[in-house]
């Protein structure tokens, strides 16, 4: 992700040309979108599927060919103009497809059928590449399938995070002695992922509708209301979790942000407002659940350091400068090079910063 920012920055501003069939607008959130996140997606959901299964995790040649599929689609997008359009969305949608099969025949072989719902969203992702696609090669642009897209990573953040950030928080707290504890999921998180759901749907088909905005605020406030219950403001002293409860609340604070952008465009940029998800919601939950995970993997404590201090801000900062841009006048694209190397260092800093860790021995094994 932070290579795909590092290129397109200069892209954008016309110093490098990529032999494409898309825009640079366009192949920017395309890198992002179904070229950055999906082996993100990959990589936690098929670590997940073998504690909900049961069954071995995913390895050796097949995890390799899986990572070949990805890369071979990130290198036909960009050189689409040579292979053809077509040529290439096949090739690109190869992945997503492929670990849906791989997750779904995962979860059906354990007869563990709740989790179906993981492989509806990622189908629904590789309906939206297909989608996008499709608009480029039609339109020139693409619009509906990137609110898609964007709707099933929000969808399915809010979904495992809302697995995840209540159950760690709820450990966390126990280990501490405290008796207060993360309410258990019930019908109000059914609900309020029932209205993020409509409100999604709403936003992809009708993104200006009045309708639309009411339903992403009532999206928002039940987000909040949801989140106020898994006792996030106890983790402050803890940034490796309070990230996972700040990355909900700014999905739950952009279904808002969102929502005034369709009543009064004129004073909240739509651009900022989209932002606040993909920079803000979307890069703070990869990056606090890469850094958790790869601590936790490699036996480490479950303790933020200075380094994931330093990740988690300048991610967020990213985000925040990205939302300015449009306000900035004749300093816009100073603004958005300044938040693309901001966001990347942030990723880069990961890449290199855990580089030994993931390589080397795991901590507990060395003692």
């Amino acid at each position: 992700m932070a290579g795909s920012i590092l290129l397109w920055v200069p892209l954008y501003m016309g110093h490098v040309e990529l032999p494409t069939a898309f825009a640079p607008r366009d192949w920017h959130i395309h890198a992002m979108l179904f070229g950055g996140l999906p082996p993100i997606i990959a990589g936690f959901t098929l670590t997940a599927v073998s504690s909900w299964t049961g069954r071995p995790t995913l390895a050796g040649r097949p995890l390799a060919i899986l990572a070949l599929v990805w890369l071979v689609g990130r290198i036909a997008v960009s050189v689409s103009t040579l292979i053809g359009p077509t040529t290439a969305a096949v090739i690109d949608l190869a992945f997503p497809l492929a670990l849906a099969a791989v997750l779904g025949r995962e979860i059906v072989l354990a007869g563990n059928w709740r989790n179906l719902r993981v492989v509806g969203l990622i189908l629904m992702l590789a309906l939206a590449d297909a989608g996008f696609h499709a608009e480029a090669a039609i339109n020139g642009l693409a619009g509906v399938s990137i609110r898609a897209a964007l709707s099933a990573v929000l969808m399915l953040i809010l979904l495992m995070g809302g697995r995840i950030t209540p159950a760690f928080t709820r450990n966390w707290l126990k280990a501490r002695g405290e008796t207060r504890l993360p309410v258990p999921f019930d019908r109000f998180d059914a609900a309020a992922m029932g209205v993020a759901g409509f409100a999604f749907v709403a936003w992809t088909i009708v993104p200006d509708g009045s309708g639309t905005a009411l339903a992403l605020g009532l999206a928002g406030l039940m987000t909040a209301a949801r989140l106020t219950r898994w006792r996030g403001l106890a983790t402050r002293r803890e940034p490796l979790l309070l990230v996972l409860h700040v990355a909900i609340a700014s999905i739950a604070v952009g279904f808002v942000v969102e929502a005034l952008a369709i009543l009064w465009p004129a004073v909240i940029d739509p651009a900022a407002a989209l932002h606040l998800w993909t920079a803000g919601s979307v890069g703070l939950t990869v990056l606090g659940v890469m850094t958790r995970v790869s601590r936790g993997h490699t036996g480490r404590p479950l303790a933020a350091d200075k380094l994931e201090v330093a990740i988690y801000a300048l991610v967020s900062a990213g985000a925040l400068v990205r939302m300015a841009a449009p306000y900035a006048g004749n300093a816009y694209y100073h603004l958005v090079a300044c938040a693309g190397a901001l966001w990347a260092t942030a990723f880069l800093a990961f890449a290199i910063g855990y580089l030994r860790t993931l390589v080397g021995p795991r901590a507990d094994k060395a003692l």
